[in-house]
């Protein structure tokens, strides 16, 4: 294993009626930005409970944050921030929500020309209004760290970035907000928490049994926890393991001393940049890609995938690890999220596109070693196209 540091301030409070927590949590701060979304918390009761909750407090709204959170967009309540000399943000939503409210927190203390540098040009921040969640979709992990992904329109660019000033002093889960979300909310969140574990687990072995066996374990969950609320929408405990796996699987502890790809994810962002399709789609596109072109140097780890997530037990390990790539696919088409290029009418000169916008950034060499390239980004979207 290797060394880590494992930091991790997040106040959790998860399961029924945990609202009842919000005012303690917030009887320090007076001026208040509250962000949301584009409307749904109006039309589940949400956003009422926070308004009554919230009734002694100068609360200034900022709804209209998209799916995937716009520079545009943000930099708007970033003025609002500013000019309101706001000491909290309320991000009350899913993660793109709470990362969108993560840039604004950062944003409104940035000190340089343009906060974008934050994310194009790593750019380091030493302050931060604090931040605290809600959430009413399980899928990112944002909710318990400190990161971000955020799309900038006007350079078609989606990038990430991220502090431990930026991880929320608290986050509120209540399982039952989840029973109104549309079925395609829940299998986005479903491929994006398993995505963000494989990402974390899938690399090459370090000798670190214990996130090995939590990293399966947490897969599992994530299977067949996810299927039984596709099944029955009001299935309390299966909402409530689903929603904790989900944070759990980025929340730091999947990643502490073990190497990490994250390929698939860039790879995703700029699918999702030029074309606008959901975030897990891309995952779901991008992932099977990954595992196959790149299986001989993670054949490892893939097996240990085949064996301990789809208890796949063969004597011929390259068949073991085929029928494990083979199953993940097929779970994702079980959740209702097609996987390859085509089926969003994205076509084969999309490929090279995608090359390009690569090669012109940082991410030249992705994965765990730091060798999947430009052309080899080719080889795993021609599989999936």
């Amino acid at each position: 294993m290797e060394n880590f540091t494992f930091y991790n301030p997040v106040r959790i409070h998860f399961g029924k009626n945990q609202f009842v927590n919000l005012k303690d949590e917030l009887k320090n701060y007076k001026n208040i930005l509250f962000t949301y979304g584009k409307g749904s918390i109006k039309k589940n009761g949400i956003y009422d409970r926070v308004i009554d909750m919230l009734s002694d407090k100068n609360i200034i709204e900022f709804g209209g944050i998209g799916a995937n959170p716009e520079y545009e967009t943000l930099m708007r309540a970033v003025e609002i921030g500013k000019n309101e000399n706001i000491d909290f943000i309320l991000a009350v939503g899913g993660g793109s929500v709470i990362d969108g409210s993560k840039f604004i927190a950062a944003a409104i203390d940035y000190q340089g020309d343009d906060p974008w540098n934050m994310l194009s040009k790593y750019e380091k921040f030493d302050s931060a209004i604090k931040i605290g969640t809600i959430l009413t979709l399980p899928a990112t992990g944002s909710e318990m760290n400190g990161g971000a992904v955020i799309t900038r329109v006007s350079s078609k660019e989606k990038l990430a970035f991220g502090s431990h000033l930026l991880m929320p002093v608290f986050s509120i889960l209540e399982p039952e907000v989840m029973y109104s979300l549309p079925d395609r909310q829940i299998s986005n969140g479903i491929i994006d928490a398993f995505v963000h574990t494989i990402e974390q687990y899938i690399t090459y072995p370090v000798n670190a049994a214990v996130q090995d066996a939590y990293s399966a374990a947490l897969l599992k969950v994530i299977i067949n926890e996810g299927t039984k609320v596709l099944e029955n929408r009001l299935n309390y405990d299966a909402n409530a393991n689903l929603m904790w796996a989900a944070t759990m699987a980025l929340n730091g502890l999947l990643a502490a001393g073990v190497p990490e790809d994250w390929s698939t994810h860039i790879i995703g962002h700029e699918i999702t940049a030029l074309y606008g399709i959901d975030h897990a789609q891309t995952l779901a596109i991008v992932l099977p890609g990954v595992l196959s072109v790149m299986k001989e140097e993670k054949s490892e780890k893939l097996l240990h995938f085949a064996q301990n997530v789809w208890d796949i037990n063969v004597n011929d390990s390259n068949v073991a690890i085929d029928m494990a790539i083979y199953k993940t696919e097929d779970f994702f088409h079980s959740l209702g999220i097609k996987t390859r290029l085509s089926d969003y009418d994205i076509p084969k000169s999309a490929i090279s596109k995608i090359c390009a916008k690569l090669e012109n950034k940082n991410f030249i060499k992705l994965g765990e070693n730091k060798n999947i390239n430009p052309k080899i980004v080719e080889k795993i979207l021609i599989s999936q196209k």
